[in-house]
């Protein structure tokens, strides 16, 4: 199964289902993530910085490049609402703009 590490998180990486966003895995992982708009794509509070194995991910999406385009999304973050992992693996982090204020990061 693909898995996610996430650098900042603690605990195993996350294994990703096949078809799910990987919003859904990390929420199945038992991880609170920030997503306001209610994993739709229309904020980018759900962001990913990825930092290895862009190249396992599904491409863009609409949204995705609608909010790249816009400056809202750097050229390193993906939607965790609206991206998958269909193989292989990819390491992340939660960044600092989107951190929940009760959750504990690690550093």
């Amino acid at each position: 199964m693909p898995l996610l590490h996430l650098i900042n998180l603690p605990g195993p990486p996350v294994a990703v289902p096949a078809g799910a966003t990987l919003l859904a895995a990390i929420q199945r992982a038992g991880h609170d993530w920030r997503h306001a708009c209610g994993a739709k794509g229309r904020c980018t509070t759900c962001r990913l910085q990825v930092l290895d194995g862009a190249e396992h991910l599904t491409p863009r999406t609409e949204p995705e490049l609608r909010y790249l385009a816009a400056g809202r999304l750097l050229p390193h973050e993906r939607l965790a609402c609206q991206v998958r992992l269909p193989q292989g693996e990819a390491t992340g982090q939660v960044p600092e703009a989107t951190k929940l204020p009760h959750v504990e990061y690690v550093s």
